[in-house]
Order: structure tokens, then sequence, then C-alpha cells
């Protein structure tokens, strides 16, 4: 091991932060660390927005479903999928901009935004801070998208909340074992004992963590959370906004 690796293994998601933000220094660390990460063809089709407005995080908490962690902490940051610079690019040089319409430059913009997100949330991590990404931006994109002025060729993917603990170190959710995720040269039959096993172990983990008030197993979480139809609205935003089209 090393200390790199000891963060990775360390990482759990913090929801309490004190509210004391981020020095510049800082800032300006997680953002270069960000930019370090891979990106398809040099392409860096994201953007990350810093929100320090105290109303405008209130607003994204709200559609986030009142998460006080995205109001108290040190920054949030939310991280966009974003293909307008290269759209801007593409009509000074008199090139094809219906090009940018795609599944596959779509799936380019979300890969390094996400792989930028990750970074930054090492780097955060590193520095003896915590993060907690927020996936409920998405629950109105629309409004997200109007709140932060998005143009066209962009979209909220999701926020990163980063700031200094108020929480004591809390035990990380145990991760599939890797028979289940690991698949040598093709893919594998589930495992299902593997899988049956990890259950009683999540299980146990929600009993102890809740002192009994939650008793559920992973599959029977992933069954009642995918099981659902939601945000529904994405493919008319992503229509509207001119991606994933072709």
């Amino acid at each position: 091991m090393n200390q790199v690796v000891d963060t990775i293994l360390g990482h759990y998601s913090v929801r309490k932060f004190a509210d004391k933000a981020l020095t510049e220094e800082t800032l300006a660390t997680l953002i270069k660390s960000a930019q370090a990460a891979s990106t398809s063809s040099f392409v860096q089709a994201y953007s990350i927005i810093g929100v320090s407005d105290k109303q405008i995080r209130e607003k994204l908490s709200v559609i986030a479903g009142n998460q006080p962690y995205t109001v108290e902490t040190g920054q949030l940051f939310i991280f966009v999928a974003d293909l307008a610079r290269h759209h801007a690019i593409l009509e000074k040089e008199g090139s094809d901009v219906s090009a940018l319409s795609t599944s596959e430059k779509w799936l380019v913009a979300v890969i390094d935004a996400a792989l930028a997100a990750q970074n930054m949330a090492i780097a955060a991590e590193s520095l003896d801070l915590g993060i907690c990404y927020i996936g409920g931006i998405r629950n109105d994109v629309e409004k997200v998208a109007e709140i932060l002025e998005l143009p066209p060729y962009t979209m909220p993917l999701f926020g990163l909340t980063v700031g200094h603990p108020d929480t004591k170190q809390e035990i990380a959710k145990p991760r599939l074992p890797q028979e289940l995720i690991y698949h040598q040269n093709t893919y594998q039959q589930i495992n299902t004992v593997a899988l049956e096993e990890y259950d009683d172990q999540i299980k146990q983990y929600y009993h102890e963590r809740t002192a009994g008030k939650r008793v559920e197993s992973w599959s029977e979480q992933i069954a009642r959370g995918l099981g659902r139809e939601n945000r529904l609205d994405l493919k008319a935003f992503l229509e509207k906004q001119h991606l994933n089209q072709k």
C-alpha cells in the first residue's frame, strides 16, 4: 500500500461539513487536479461551476432534495458536460456542427466530466477534506440549467460538495466482492453464492449503522431503486440542448 491507495480505499461520503469556505489556494489545487485527469482525444469536454453564492446553493439544494450539505460546505462544484466551446470552434472553423449531436460526442463529454470529478475528489480527500457527490441536481435539469445560465450543448451532470468534515469518520459501505465485478477475458455468469453473501453483509451493515431501523440487502435496495422509472425529462432536455440526437 501507499498513501494514494490508502486515500482511495479510505473514501466515505461526508454529509456534514463545517460552514467554512475553502481557500483560493485549495480551490486552485482542486481545479488543477481535476484538469489533470485523462480526456478523450484532448477534447476536454466539460466545465466546472463553483457555486459560492449561498442563495444559488439553496435553490440547487431544493432541487436536489433539500440536502443541507449542498449549502453548508466549503464549496459546491457543478460538473457540466460541455460541448458549447467546441460548437463555437466548429462554427469558426467552418466545420459541420451537427457532428456534435451524436451519442459518441455526448459520451465523451460525460466521461471527461466524470474523470475530472473523481480526480478532484481524490485530491480533496488527500488534503483531509470530505466530499459527497450530488446526483439530485438531475431531478430538474431544466431549472438547474436556468439557474446556472447554461448555453446549448451543455448539461449539468452532478454536483460535488467539498469541505471540512464536521462529523466522525464513517465506515465505508462494503463494495461488491471482486468476483462479481472483475471478469477475466470474457464476461462471467453471476456468482449467486457471492451475491447472497454480499446481501447478508449489507443487511448487517445497515442494521449496525441505523441501530436496527434499516435492514435491507443490496439486492432489495437495487430492486426498489432501479425498478421504477424516474427523471424522464432528461431525453427532452438533451434534445433541446442539441446533445445525443444521433
